[in-house]
């Protein structure tokens, strides 16, 4: 099979685990809004679980582009007052450190290594809907040597858009098919396919803490397929 000139990761869920990192930084602020006898894991679902909706009322919406940052803002916001808080009567400071949670989110096991590997041989860069500020402190944080941060708030749209894997591609100066998408998500995959790329799943079976994914009805069958970055590594040949 030709091997790609480049490739981009989605970042959420496929090189960080949201779910525990939120579950931990959430077990805090949950016990300072009075819900300290709540279940964290299930507070960090919940607050994740709005997030395809987001992206697709997003794009319906007709709204000017916003960073994540604000709409993972307003995301806690609602998981909030479905928890019974009202964020309006949170403390400002509480809510802006709580919404950063999703800078310091750790790698998986795997995925310094990997990507160290992966990167000896190919360009990576970021294709995540995460704003640049929020990638590169967790870049920063979790060790993670991406070669550029690029993405949503680079190409002025969201994922499964296909500008926001085109416009990575003309930004690296390739072809949308030279450029590989690394993704735990068979719906990002999908999306990138009908925008011309190529595709490496990498299965993350912990992502949802076991629960399966929401995704799961758009597989496919792609390109590569690895249980780890390490095992996409040596298919690769890095």
């Amino acid at each position: 099979m030709t091997l790609p000139r480049a490739l981009a990761f989605d970042v959420f869920g496929t090189v960080v685990d949201w779910r525990t990192s939120i579950a931990r930084e959430s077990a805090g602020f949950l016990a300072e809004v009075g819900l300290a006898n709540r279940d964290p894991a299930a507070f960090a679902d919940a607050w994740r679980a709005q997030y395809i909706a987001a992206m697709v009322g997003f794009r319906r919406s007709g709204r000017d582009f916003v960073p994540l940052d604000v709409l993972h803002r307003e995301m806690l916001e609602t998981a909030l007052r479905d928890w019974g808080v009202d964020p309006a009567g949170c403390d400002e400071a509480l809510l802006a450190e709580w919404t950063r949670a999703w800078h310091r989110l750790d790698p998986w096991p795997d995925a310094v290594e990997g990507l160290a590997r992966l990167k000896a041989r190919f360009p990576v860069v970021t294709l995540s809907n995460g704003n640049v500020a929020l990638i590169l402190n967790m870049a920063r944080a979790a060790g993670l040597a991406w070669d550029a941060i690029l993405g949503a708030e680079v190409s002025r749209v969201y994922k499964p858009d296909p500008r926001a894997y085109r416009r990575t591609a003309e930004l690296l100066q390739i072809e949308a098919s030279e450029l590989c998408l690394v993704a735990a998500h068979h719906g990002d995959l999908a999306g990138a396919r009908a925008a011309g790329l190529m595709c490496a799943y990498v299965d993350r079976p912990d992502e949802y803490g076991g629960a399966p994914a929401p995704d799961a009805h758009h597989e496919q069958a792609w390109e590569w397929r690895a249980t780890s970055f390490l095992d996409l590594a040596d298919q690769l040949g890095c």
